[in-house]
């Protein structure tokens, strides 16, 4: 049986091209005219044209800029969502500064506004006033924007967008990536669009601009020899995958398309069932890329497991899996301070990720319902 991916790479039949165009020109260095255009495709895509745009190796990376953009440094604090890939605080640690964790809410699995209030003001009381916020899109499902951005506002607390799974989502008819005060997306292989490994941050202004990206160019000064003031990084996106990048912004929006059509499929059969329930939007306000389409399942009224499911599902060459882990509940940052109660605990317990491939075709799909049904049915 041929494996169905999670979310593996789609291309849009043009990247080869693309690449054999910068070989052509000799542009395989660091540097090159695709690395700008790529860029000022994201701008023109977010309408924030009057944002640069950096693109790099990674979206860690792009977070890392972030920090240091805000002048995070050893001792203070930053708020993160509990909820999400540890990417999304890895780089806290980076520059010596130290992570909270906040709960999730149930509407979007994102960052808890009660939960969020409570941190700071705890915070502010044990004279540790957070220094920035880093507030995720999980899944591609956009944070409760207008709630998180009043809090940030009130305690002026600078946001950090963390944008990396939400290319292509809206909160009330605006990109994700537009909101933060800083905005970092990732191009994972597995993203809704690659660049293979690539990532990109979203600055306010061109003085942003210009420090990120002689940050990752190891902080060259402009002189006619190697001169260093400052430690650098080895952080900008190659000319070549850049290339990649322009041939996939293209077809983004009908990326989007098909992954909200798969959680559509899957939202067909599987509500139908006791105790499953595809996770879907709250609102109209949100509008979600559904990077990958979440089962949810109540444990007391469904008659099988996640664990369960993702057995059968791994027995027939069909690749699941579990939500993120929440990072309070991870043996490396057990030690740090969390608000909240169990949420997210509870939607990583119950939740897990199908299929959500934009190149499966109809007969995939319908491979995946039989073999859903059939564990159902079994159990």
């Amino acid at each position: 049986m041929k494996k169905i991916w999670l979310s593996p790479p789609h291309l849009s039949g043009n990247e080869l091209q693309k690449i054999q165009q910068v070989f052509q020109e000799n542009w395989i260095a660091p540097v090159g005219p695709q690395i700008g255009e790529f860029e000022a495709k994201i701008s023109s895509f977010l309408g924030t044209e009057n944002r640069p745009v950096v693109a790099l190796n990674s979206g860690t990376s792009a977070l890392h800029l972030a920090l240091k953009l805000l002048n995070i440094g050893k001792g203070d604090v930053v708020i993160c969502q509990s909820l999400s890939f540890a990417a999304s605080v890895n780089p806290i640690f980076y520059e010596g500064a130290t992570p909270v964790f906040v709960d999730s809410e149930k509407d979007t699995y994102n960052l808890s506004p009660d939960f969020l209030e409570e941190a700071i003001k705890d915070q502010i009381k044990k004279g540790r006033k957070p220094k920035a916020i880093i507030a995720v899109h999980i899944y591609g499902m956009p944070y409760k924007v207008a709630e998180i951005h009043r809090i940030s506002a009130q305690y002026q607390i600078p946001i950090i967008e963390d944008a990396a799974e939400a290319m292509g989502s809206f909160y009330k008819n605006n990109p994700c990536g537009s909101f933060g005060d800083l905005a970092v997306f990732s191009f994972n292989g597995n993203k809704i669009i690659t660049t293979s490994a690539g990532g990109a941050l979203v600055c306010k202004n061109e003085i942003q601009q210009n420090k990120a990206v002689f940050w990752a160019t190891q902080s060259k000064e402009s002189e006619d020899f190697y001169l260093h003031k400052e430690i650098g990084y080895n952080y900008r996106m190659s000319n070549v995958l850049a290339a990649i990048g322009i041939s996939q912004i293209e077809v983004l929006e009908k990326r989007v398309k098909k992954k909200r059509e798969i959680q559509q499929f899957y939202a067909s059969f599987l509500n139908e069932i006791e105790g499953f329930n595809v996770f879907a939007e709250s609102s109209s306000a949100f509008k979600s890329n559904h990077w990958l389409s979440i089962l949810e399942i109540d444990a007391q009224k469904s008659p099988i497991s996640v664990i369960v499911i993702m057995k059968k599902l791994a027995d027939k060459n069909i690749e699941s899996r579990r939500i993120w882990k929440p990072l309070h509940t991870q043996p490396v940052f057990a030690e740090f301070d969390f608000y909240g109660t169990d949420i997210a605990e509870k939607i990583f317990e119950n939740g897990l990720c199908l299929p959500s491939g934009t190149a499966m075709r109809e007969a995939d799909l319908d491979f995946i319902k039989t073999e859903l049904l059939a564990a159902v049915k079994n159990a």
